[in-house]
């Protein structure tokens, strides 16, 4: 059964990434008629833009960008061990980054398997979840049974039940697995027969 999990699973991935992929062709025309929409408007704000101005916040842009390099270089420590060290500490960082994001990657793999079995169900016309059966035990009600005649008394006795012949024995155990009611009814008939005797 794993085998099969383990090779059906794939199958769902492929199938609910393509499912994503019909949802998200499906959003397409609308952003194409948004973007026709506003592109008017973006092309006039482009035209109207001075083009000495652009340059100028660039320029100013660059040069801070430059500025913050500067202070960083000139900020390094150049002591050796330091660097050691820090670097040591960034792999280990990068090796617990690595594990988070594989333990995302796993997570959202199966997030889309799950999907895609689902689809593929409703591609079929089964229902989203595979219908589970309850079932209720219904034990009649034990009824109190008529006091057993005198022939019956000494086989609910276990002495005598352990002496006679071999067929009294599931008999002995018929009496031991009745229920409390029964039980009852077997201890009226004893005190009849001892009583009688």
């Amino acid at each position: 059964m794993a085998i099969i999990d383990e090779l059906r699973t794939p199958l769902y991935f492929a199938a609910g990434t393509a499912d994503l992929a019909v949802r998200q062709a499906r959003k397409v025309p609308a952003l194409i008629e948004q973007l026709a929409a506003e592109a008017p408007g973006r092309i006039e704000a482009v035209r109207k833009t001075d083009p000495k101005a652009v340059q100028e916040k660039v320029q100013e842009k660059v040069q801070a960008t430059v500025v913050g390099v500067v202070g960083v270089v000139g900020g390094l420590d150049t002591d050796l061990k330091k660097l050691g060290e820090t670097a040591q500490d960034l792999a280990l960082r990068g090796v617990g980054v690595a594990a988070e994001y594989a333990v995302k990657a796993r997570e959202k793999y199966e997030e889309v398997a799950a999907l895609g079995e689902e689809s593929v169900r409703a591609w079929r016309g089964e229902t989203a979840e595979p219908a589970t059966e309850i079932t209720v035990v219904v034990e009649p009600e034990p009824e109190a049974e008529p006091e057993a005649p005198a022939a019956e008394a000494p086989v609910a006795e276990p002495e005598p039940a352990a002496e006679a012949a071999p067929t009294a024995k599931p008999a002995a155990r018929r009496t031991a697995t009745r229920k409390a009611p029964a039980r009852k009814a077997a201890a009226k008939a004893d005190a009849t027969v001892g009583e009688a005797e």
